[in-house]
Order: C-alpha cells, then sequence, then structure tokens
C-alpha cells in the first residue's frame, strides 16, 4: 500500500477535530483514512511544539540588528586596515 504525505495544514485540522469533539477517535480515524496510532503521533506533535507558536519575533529582531552592526564593524576595521597600509 502506498504511503499517502499529509500536508500540514491537514494533520492540523484532523487533529485539531479530534481535540474539540467529543467524537470517537476512532470514528474521526476512519473517516480521514488514517491509523489511530497515526492521529496520536500528530496529535503529540503538536502538543510538544505548539508552544512554538507564541515565540515572539524579538530573537529574529535582535540577531537582525547585530547582523547590521557587525557589517558596519567590519567595514570600519577595513577602512581602518587601509589606512594603516597606506601610512606604512
Amino acid at each position: 500500500m502506498k504511503r499517502k504525505k499529509w500536508p500540514n495544514d491537514i494533520k492540523f485540522k484532523i487533529v485539531l477535530e479530534g481535540l474539540q469533539s467529543n467524537s470517537n477517535i476512532a470514528e474521526l480515524c476512519a473517516k480521514h483514512e488514517i491509523h489511530q496510532s497515526q492521529y496520536y503521533t500528530w496529535r503529540d506533535q503538536l502538543l510538544r511544539q505548539g508552544a512554538k507558536v507564541f515565540d515572539s519575533n524579538d530573537g529574529t529582531k535582535r540577531e537582525e540588528q547585530l547582523k547590521k552592526k557587525m557589517t558596519k564593524m567590519e567595514q570600519v576595521i577595513g577602512k581602518l586596515t587601509l589606512e594603516l597600509k597606506k601610512n606604512d
């Protein structure tokens, strides 16, 4: 039997449906033609990694600021190095 590659948004919807509804997981899995163990794997993955959704972008912004600062510093170092070589 050929394995089906499930898009992430579909996995999310199936797991969310299982978490929100009072329906039987076996029925949900039969409806979407997946094995129950697959549902529980997706659910566990969502619960483990779900907190990342609430991580702020501050780390990314800070990283960008540091990269810009490093670029400016490298330019200054380059100019100073050229000046020193000219004076020798």
